[in-house]
């Protein structure tokens, strides 16, 4: 079975927030606090561009099993992504709600983070977070 690319490292969160350039690390920033905020967990990075807060394991029904995160974000050239637990049903008012952005099936995208209500964003995580840990 192929080993996951994306695992936990033992870089440095701030030096990879300092590499990316502005206007994205500004956002990368916020959302950094936004997250450490919900979860109560600093950041650790994954791979080389993902900031994931907590950690699960996860087995899937083929058999495979991984490490993960509990909720994380990338600061990407195009957007910041937001990778949330268990993708969008039920989310759909709180999407409504939130301002210019995309989703896939577990990710939120974001072009400008001032493109979005941060009090529905932070709600986005939370409810997230909060499905995962069963509260």
């Amino acid at each position: 079975m192929a080993e996951n690319k994306t695992t936990r490292t033992g870089n440095s969160v701030e030096e990879f927030l300092a590499s990316v350039p502005e206007p994205r690390q500004s956002d990368a920033r916020e959302v950094d606090a936004l997250l450490t905020g919900v979860t109560g967990l600093p950041a650790a990075l994954w791979g080389p561009s993902i900031l994931g807060y907590g950690q699960r394991h996860l087995v899937y029904d083929s058999g495979r099993e991984l490490d993960w995160f509990e909720i994380g974000f990338s600061p990407r050239k195009a957007s910041t992504t937001l990778y949330l637990t268990e993708g969008f049903d039920g989310y759909d008012e709180l999407l409504g709600r939130l301002g210019k952005h995309s989703t896939g099936k577990s990710c939120l995208y974001i072009k400008r983070l001032d493109d979005v209500d941060r009090d529905v964003l932070k709600e986005l995580a939370t409810r997230s977070v909060s499905h995962l840990r069963g509260s």
